[in-house]
């Protein structure tokens, strides 16, 4: 028998497989931690996560580099999307609080990544948004008394409402709400959120909310895909006029609630960790006070300028810059983003983009 063939078979079949790039990204997050940080242990489904924010942030990087490479060359910024231009120790303690949290940027509106400029360091910091669904599971796992059930609906112009307020008479808050026709239900007028307590009942809470009260808090520079309206025309790179769009109104508004509802839990003290002060340092600490005004509302945006600082909900977009119209509760769609100066949206404009080098991890 060949000896040669024996050892040449022994060594493939004792040879470890290649670790994949999100392998290779979660311990470059290690490495990266514990030279800032000291030693770091991770659970299996934190590293699951982490790989999770690899696979994400890569494919935001993609599009933002070929929206980069869209631009007019005089209009280009330099600094390209790519991982040898990302501020890696920022990158590697966020990952660790995020992902030690539970929030998955896999699962749609959990959490939106978005590569942010930062012109003092020339690098790419990226910022991290909770979507409504993060949101969510934040307030669930350090709120302080945290609701049995949390009801949030919309009220339309054909349904019955009233709220019954708590008084000397009534211990409990509480509301009447009849849908009278299912399938004509006329017009959106507001909308209400109820914390229910099922034990300790005189701690229900009612929150009623106008059309008024829902429309103050829409972002400044709300996307016509999802909250209708007008938007620009694009053709080779200028603006040739304005298309009306439809938009996901009503679901907008059932999503401005419901971010309502669970942002109002109050977040128990003895329940902070290390990894949700760094969560909140982060968000306080989003490049500008401008920029997260602009941005901590403003989701399911698919048309980018990286002049905007504009994000969307979850929604994994394929490398290319056409339109979508899904309805942003089910949306999971990749962020990107680039600086602030008031800038064009970028529609359905022709990329020229050059070959990229991988991740160098």
């Amino acid at each position: 028998m060949d000896t040669t063939a024996v050892q040449t078979t022994t060594t493939a079949a004792v040879q470890k497989p290649a670790q994949s790039q999100s392998e290779r990204f979660t311990n470059a997050v290690m490495k990266e931690f514990g030279s800032n940080a000291g030693a770091l242990e991770l659970t299996s489904f934190q590293r699951k996560l982490i790989q999770n924010y690899f696979i994400k942030l890569d494919g935001a990087l993609k599009d933002a580099e070929i929206k980069r490479m869209a631009k007019r060359e005089e209009k280009r910024d330099l600094l390209a999307y790519t991982w040898e231009n990302i501020n890696m120790p920022k990158l590697a303690v966020d990952v660790v609080a995020f992902s030690a949290v539970g929030l998955d940027p896999a699962q749609p509106n959990h959490i939106n990544v978005i590569p942010y400029k930062n012109n003092n360091t020339n690098k790419y910091d990226v910022t991290f948004i909770m979507g409504y669904r993060g949101m969510q599971l934040k307030a669930m796992k350090y709120g302080f008394e945290i609701p049995d059930d949390v009801i949030v609906e919309l009220v339309y112009t054909k349904d019955v409402f009233k709220s019954i307020k708590k008084s000397w008479n009534n211990r409990i808050e509480n509301y009447e709400f009849q849908i009278v026709d299912d399938f004509d239900r006329g017009e959106v007028k507001g909308g209400f959120y109820y914390h229910a307590f099922h034990d300790s009942p005189e701690k229900n809470r009612l929150e009623v909310f106008t059309l008024k009260d829902i429309e103050k808090r829409k972002p400044k520079y709300a996307a016509a895909e999802f909250w209708g309206g007008e938007k620009d025309v694009w053709k080779n790179g200028e603006v040739v006029g304005k298309e009306k769009v439809e938009g996901w109104y009503e679901e907008m508004c059932y999503k401005t609630i419901f971010r309502a509802a669970y942002n109002d839990i109050t977040i128990d003290s003895e329940k902070i960790d290390e990894h949700f002060v760094r969560m909140m340092q982060t968000e306080n600490d989003t490049v500008s006070t401008k920029v997260q005004n602009e941005i901590a509302q403003n989701a399911n945006k698919t048309e980018l300028s990286f002049d905007d600082a504009v994000y969307v909900e979850d929604k994994q977009l394929p490398i290319s810059i056409s339109n979508t119209t899904e309805s942003p509760l089910v949306d999971n769609t990749s962020a990107v983003v680039g600086e602030s100066n008031p800038g064009a949206l970028l529609n359905n404009q022709p990329a020229n983009v050059q070959e990229r080098k991988g991740p160098g991890f």
